[in-house]
């Protein structure tokens, strides 16, 4: 994605004391069990935005018109489903303590059984994080079977771009290769069932190296891409029975051929094409080069399209040829800043090169977004993912950082994005009145207005600033036509709505550490107070600040715990709290946000993914979302809580329309009640609880933020980690 993501599910959890835990007095009844209510039946879709991620590796299967896969670095893996024109999720069954399984390393199919699938799987490689798995399906990923490894991978690490890693063996059709970051090549005899280190491969993995890079397939010829080395050492390597690995001679050497990207064989030409960088990006690179190896005679060509030099420092990413044509390939830049990135083409095996950028017509109106503010959509950054249709030779297409993007002649590009949702989404805001019933920030592509839920805001990012990524999205609860938002942004960092977040204009002035430190933000009831939190990217707290004329003077707030997320009163406007994630306390404001002074302690403490929220219409009414501690609920502006006993942990909690004849506000929570953490539903004040997801649709992490719709009972949406807006609504 735009921006490096650590894990948002590193799960600690906090103690409370037994004196603390005795004071609490449980509150009035028990839930059922889950499975011991009638689940009513939920249907779940994407609020569509499209795309809006890094799209990392696109594959057209090479036997079956129409055919295609697209994996993503945090955002799972689909399948083109030609005859609905949409893409297809492929692993949203993956679930809570599968998180680090939705970023897709490697793809594989298997030329002669197109029903075949294989997906290598797993976003960091870091200590913290789970070890890799390999998916393995027969009916293009309608179904899975699944081995787990005792090796990790990173689709969302550097690298994350480059491949495929994962090999299905021309040979023997039941042989699989797989390349690692950290633990060499991998070997399976059995369809990728198990693994075992390929024995004989001369590449020494390194702690903090690339490891293998890609692999491919040349006629019978096995090649492994190596990522390891110093630029004059061998990065290539190939073997022609699966046993005995050698290091191709000839290979170019240099910095600007370091690390080899990706590779493609033209078997008409019996060519390989490599891509090659000085680091293996997506960020970071700066010289490059394009070398084909006449496999027939051993023969190297450089065959660079630009040289990069001077200013117009970048790396070559993506390769791909046409299978219908010998000699014709195309090649992208990455991470090319001054002259922007493209693509070149050739249909002389590389002696001439046209750049695709130069006569591109692009269309973005149906995801407005790509616009990013101005009216000349760029050609796209992160470019390392290229594909050419093996049954239509003017089908290219190219991954971006936000999108995938497609074109048929060779000059009008649009998104080739439709069902393929890939936002890692922080804040969600269900307005009560208005024409959009939902409000959303996220990582990359800041806040939007959703007009409709089926169709892309047609206004994309808010502007007036442009945030690249959102920390805070606030209403007024009683005034719902003032919004604020904060994020990451250069030309400000906080800005305010008069109609509901349609238009937006930026705080007349912020603190000077906005810039750097922008957080959570919010807005009394009346929205004539705001209070603003500042936290870095590394999580280094400051004070936060209140204004009272609109963000036009700001003042640092002493007594606010550093850090912490602001939680407005939805009923008085002196009200305001907080709660104190290092501490276990929770402190109020009873003088607009002025002043805050300690109400309760002996909460849970040790984690910033604790969360307060307070029922809509309602004074006083807080819920203390406290991950595997439970759920805490206080009646009297927090000073006493007690703890929920229907659920055993509660990681994100949200309220939304009651039904007919209830008397409390709907809750959706992402959580369990025994063992199964999942989203659930209450209708009686959290005395019983209904699972509205089901095993088919878990998306991985989805612990950062929920809320129902105040105007339609039952619909509720979800944040994910990676898929984007998913919203449920009754059936």
């Amino acid at each position: 994605m735009f921006a490096s993501r650590l894990s948002r599910r590193t799960v600690l959890a906090g103690t409370v004391a037994a004196a603390a835990i005795a004071a609490l007095p449980p509150l009035e009844g028990r839930a059922q069990a889950a499975d011991d209510v009638t689940a009513p039946t939920y249907r779940w879709r994407n609020a569509v935005i499209g795309g809006t991620g890094f799209i990392t590796g696109v594959l057209f299967h090479p036997s079956v018109r129409g055919l295609a896969y697209a994996r993503t670095d945090i955002g799972g893996a689909y399948r083109w489903d030609d005859r609905a024109a949409r893409w297809i999720p492929l692993i949203d069954h993956l679930g809570w303590d599968d998180w680090n399984l939705l970023g897709v390393e490697a793809m594989a199919v298997d030329p002669a059984h197109p029903d075949r699938l294989y997906l290598a799987l797993g976003t960091y490689a870091q200590s913290w994080a789970g070890n890799g798995a390999v998916l393995r399906s027969d009916d293009r990923g309608a179904t899975w079977a699944r081995a787990d490894l005792g090796v990790k991978l990173g689709a969302n690490e550097d690298g994350r771009g480059m491949g495929e890693r994962l090999l299905v063996d021309p040979r023997d059709r039941d042989t699989l290769w797989l390349g690692t970051r950290h633990d060499g090549l991998l070997k399976s005899r059995d369809r990728g069932a198990t693994w075992a280190a390929a024995s004989g491969f001369p590449g020494v993995p390194s702690a903090s190296g690339q490891g293998v890079t890609l692999l491919v397939a040349a006629g019978r010829t096995l090649y492994a891409g190596w990522g390891d080395g110093d630029g004059s050492s061998t990065n290539l390597f190939r073997t022609a029975d699966g046993e005995r690995w050698e290091a191709v001679p000839g290979q170019p050497t240099g910095v600007s051929a370091k690390v080899p990207v990706r590779a493609a064989y033209d078997g008409h030409a019996r060519e390989l094409y490599v891509s090659y960088a000085d680091a293996p990006g997506p960020n970071g690179q700066s010289d490059g080069s394009v070398h084909k190896l006449g496999t027939a005679t051993g023969t190297w060509t450089d065959v660079t399209p630009v040289v990069p030099g001077g200013s117009d420092a970048f790396g070559y990413g993506g390769v791909a040829v046409d299978a219908r044509r010998a000699g014709t390939v195309v090649v992208s830049t990455n991470n090319r800043w001054a002259d922007v990135d493209t693509l070149f083409r050739t249909t002389d095996g590389g002696r001439s090169w046209t750049s695709l950028k130069d006569a591109a017509v692009f269309d973005v109106s149906e995801t407005p977004y790509l616009d990013w503010g101005d009216d000349k959509p760029k050609f796209g950054w992160w470019i390392q993912a290229v594909a050419v249709d093996p049954y239509d030779s003017r089908h290219v297409v190219y991954g971006t950082g936000a999108t995938l993007y497609g074109t048929r002649d060779l000059t009008h590009w649009a998104p080739w994005i439709r069902g393929l949702e890939e936002a890692s989404v922080v804040q969600l805001v269900s307005p009560p009145v208005g024409e959009a019933h939902l409000l959303s920030g996220s990582r990359d592509i800041g806040v939007m207005y959703h007009e409709r839920l089926t169709a892309s805001p047609a206004r994309g990012m808010a502007t007036n600033p442009v945030f690249g990524s959102a920390t805070g999205l606030a209403q007024a609860a009683g005034r719902p036509a003032y919004v604020v938002r904060t994020g990451w942004g250069d030309h400000g960092n906080g800005a305010y709505s008069n109609d509901g977040g349609r238009t937006w204009a930026p705080f007349a002035a912020q603190p000077s550490i906005a810039h750097d430190a922008p957080g959570p933000i919010a807005a009394s009831a009346d929205g004539g107070v705001l209070l603003w939190s500042f936290v870095h990217w590394d999580g280094t707290k400051y004070p936060a600040h209140r204004s009272d004329d609109n963000g036009t003077t700001w003042t640092e707030i002493s007594s606010f715990p550093k850090g912490a997320t602001p939680v407005a009163d939805p009923a008085d406007p002196t009200l305001f709290y907080a709660y104190d994630t290092d501490t276990g306390k929770v402190l109020a404001s009873t003088d607009s946000g002025r002043t805050f002074t300690e109400r309760v302690s002996g909460l849970p403490s040790g984690d910033s993914q604790f969360k307060l929220v307070a029922a809509p219409g309602r004074s006083g009414d807080l819920w203390l979302s406290a991950k595997e501690n439970g759920l805490y609920r206080s009646t009297d502006g927090g000073a006493t809580f007690s703890k929920v006993d229907s659920c055993r942990a509660s990681y994100t909690l949200g309220f939304g329309k009651a039904a007919d004849g209830a008397d409390f506000p709907a809750i959706y929570q992402v959580g369990s009640t025994e063992a199964v953490t999942a989203v659930y539903r209450s209708d009686d004040g959290a005395k019983s609880w209904v699972r509205i997801n089901d095993d088919r649709h878990q998306w991985g992490w989805i612990g950062e933020t929920i809320v129902g719709d105040p105007r339609v009972y039952g619909r509720v949406y979800l944040a994910t980690n990676g898929r984007g807006i998913q919203y449920g609504e009754p059936v």
